[in-house]
């Protein structure tokens, strides 16, 4: 990315961020609420001491980051995986299911394998949506967006049938044992090792990305499908797989690292839909991994002063999700405002330059 592209990308951020304040404010001072009450609350909710920032705003953050990486790599490769909410909860349930099964092992053992197999569970999820694209044409939106439903009734399943709470009467799972849940890394705060997993995410995946021929074939691929198919140099069924399959894992990852540091069980609706709310994530960093870390920490922090909201200004929680819809749709209108103009400024200047001659 040029230095250019990097200042438009600012540009877009910022001005949707401006752009979805004052929409925010505008339809709460025709709810009849009041906006500086509201923003008090829900910085005061997400930012109001540093426990609540540890324990509140970036423990919430810690999913969104992660499905956020999973959804940039798609992306970025030119894949239109919007089926990271399935592959999530894929991921959820084979972690729980390793976790059960694994809580007499030593934590240095037990974890990792919860781990691998909510990654290896997500990356399968995401397999057949990428076979349908690569063997039928069928579109990758379609396939995965109808596996995320197909996740969310399995979790169902699950939680009421083969892997219920051994009293039988609520529908999630047992709790995993002590030895499968991450460690605490600021005391008193409930922060745990799945922040630090996150952030190695977000520097291993922009070292891949940016140092590596298999991401440069990937970053080329996004770019156009057509010029890396011609250039003869990689095959793009074989790059459409690694993507799938590196998206989908990260995915499951998620579910994993949610299991073992935050829930420690598996229940329905655990996902409040943070696998479509990554895809804003994903879009207001500008398919950046290192800006991922920040918009997530940023979106942690609207779903960490929800509860904020509502106690104190009376707002109801569900206000979240439009305000993160509206960051959505900030970000493309705009993306397609700034970049009309700077193609209008250079078609100007061409012109100029031709009069001059």
């Amino acid at each position: 990315m040029t230095n250019r592209d990097s200042w438009i990308a600012l540009a877009v951020s910022l001005s949707a961020l401006l752009l979805t304040a004052l929409l925010t404010a505008a339809a709460l001072a025709l709810g009849g609420y009041s906006p500086l009450v509201v923003l008090q609350s829900l910085l005061e909710g997400s930012f109001g001491s540093l426990d609540i920032f540890f324990g509140v705003t970036l423990v919430r953050a810690i999913p969104l980051v992660v499905i956020g990486l999973a959804v940039t790599v798609a992306f970025k490769s030119g894949v239109w995986n919007i089926g990271a909410e399935g592959q999530f909860y894929a991921g959820s349930m084979a972690g729980v299911w390793v976790g059960l099964s694994v809580g007499d092992y030593p934590s240095f053992f037990s974890v990792p394998l919860v781990f691998l197999s909510a990654a290896a569970a997500g990356a399968i999820w995401a397999l057949l949506p990428a076979l349908m694209k690569i063997r039928l044409g069928v579109g990758e939106v379609v396939t995965t967006i109808l596996m995320n439903f197909v996740a969310i009734h399995l979790v169902s399943y699950v939680v009421r049938w083969p892997l219920q709470e051994s009293r039988g009467v609520f529908p999630n799972t047992d709790l995993i044992d002590e030895s499968v849940r991450l460690p605490i890394i600021i005391p008193g705060t409930g922060l745990h090792l799945g922040f630090v997993v996150a952030v190695i995410c977000v520097v291993g995946l922009s070292i891949f990305f940016n140092n590596t021929g298999m991401g440069f074939q990937l970053r080329a691929m996004g770019g156009s499908k057509e010029a890396t198919r011609v250039s003869g140099r990689a095959r793009i069924p074989m790059l459409l797989i690694v993507t799938f399959l590196l998206s989908g894992s990260l995915a499951g990852l998620a579910g994993g690292i949610e299991i073992t540091g935050r829930t420690f069980a598996l229940y329905e609706g655990m996902s409040p839909g943070w696998g479509y709310t990554a895809i804003a994530v994903a879009l207001l960093a500008d398919l950046n991994f290192i800006a991922v870390l920040v918009t997530g920490i940023f979106f942690g922090a609207l779903e960490g002063g929800a509860g904020a909201m509502q106690r104190e200004a009376g707002i109801p929680a569900a206000w979240v999700s439009g305000i993160e819809a509206l960051v959505l749709l900030s970000v493309l209108a705009s993306d397609r405002i700034l970049r009309r103009l700077l193609r209008s400024k250079k078609k100007y200047d061409v012109k100029e330059r031709e009069l001059d001659v």
